[in-house]
């Protein structure tokens, strides 16, 4: 494997054509989650990934491995006969999440124990692995052993990634900045937005460039990308004493969730195709729009498509 990721995965529910859950008489059902998105594009894209999970032995958990699968990944799955898979309810509204409702108390893979992962077995043959703050968040278990994978990685001589993904809903900013400090030092690649940054290190400021820069000196990172809303540019990157910025790109929106990860797993791709990092996150930003049109949380595009977008052509209909 080219890339190894670690993480939950979830089936999400969403009311179809732009209801309410209220209004609702049928759901839509796909499966996500942050480190099985990024293997996801990852793999579509040509590079080799590995999935790694616990999760409940019974129809959900195979419909998981399945959609894994089916999408070139390698799921190596724990499985259990305890623990449930976690449900997220979501009415999107194009470029707007209305409303996300989580059902994830008692999953799987919160109930996973330190020791039962074989680290150097599933990093053999290696490049690169990925996780994000969504993991350690779950439970002290999970938390434990996402540090266990990161000393293993680096021991193994693999480029880490991390990225800061914070959630709210699973633990506070207090909490997340003791979890994740420490686990800072086996980070090559950082990964957050400048309002996360703000709530968990204090990290503020309005420049983005500058909280990268910060971030990058503070936890003695190689690179630290910044992703933005609401902003001409889609992220910049402080990689090699400078600054890299991508443009936005401007796709239609009918589902925003798992851009991030999108943008995540575009950056990976291009740094293990040796791209320079002015390269790499306009790459990653056409990833990250492109999921944006794509309903679901997998960003199925193929990497015409991605070139394309990056050579300023259409996205229409070719006949």
């Amino acid at each position: 494997m080219d890339l190894v990721t670690f993480g939950e995965a979830m089936v999400r529910l969403t009311p179809p054509a732009l209801q309410r859950l209220e209004q609702a008489s049928s759901l839509e059902a796909y499966v996500g989650g942050s480190e099985l998105n990024v293997a996801v594009l990852a793999a579509r894209l040509g590079v080799t990934s590995r999935w790694v999970s616990r999760l409940p032995d019974n129809a959900l958990g195979r419909m998981i491995e399945v959609r894994a699968r089916e999408h070139g990944v390698d799921a190596r799955v724990e499985w259990t006969a305890d623990g449930r898979v976690g449900l997220y309810f979501v009415e999107v509204g194009g470029a707007r999440i209305s409303s996300v409702l989580y059902d994830r108390a008692g999953s799987a893979i919160s109930r996973i124990t330190p020791g039962s992962i074989e680290w150097a077995s599933v990093f053999a043959g290696a490049r690169w692995y990925h996780v994000s703050g969504i993991t350690p968040a779950l439970s002290d278990g999970a938390a434990t052993v996402t540090a266990e994978s990161l000393v293993a990685a680096k021991r193994a001589g693999l480029t880490i990634s991390y990225d800061l993904n914070y959630r709210s809903k699973l633990w506070s900013a207090k909490q997340a900045c003791a979890t994740q400090e420490p686990l800072m030092e086996h980070v090559d690649v950082l990964t957050t937005t400048a309002e996360d940054a703000r709530v968990i290190f204090g990290s503020g400021g309005d420049d983005s460039a500058e909280v990268a820069r910060a971030l990058q000196k503070r936890f003695e990172v190689s690179a630290v990308a910044i992703t933005l809303r609401d902003n001409p540019l889609a992220a910049v990157i402080a990689a090699d004493g400078k600054v890299y910025s991508a443009p936005r790109f401007e796709v239609e929106s009918v589902d925003p969730i798992a851009a991030g990860d999108a943008f995540c797993g575009g950056l990976i791709v291009s740094r293990l195709e040796q791209r320079g990092w002015d390269d790499a996150v306009r790459f990653a930003a056409a990833t990250a729009a492109l999921k944006h049109s794509i309903p679901g949380d997998f960003c199925l595009v193929t990497r015409r498509e991605v070139d394309q977008l990056l050579r300023g052509a259409s996205l229409r209909v070719s006949r």
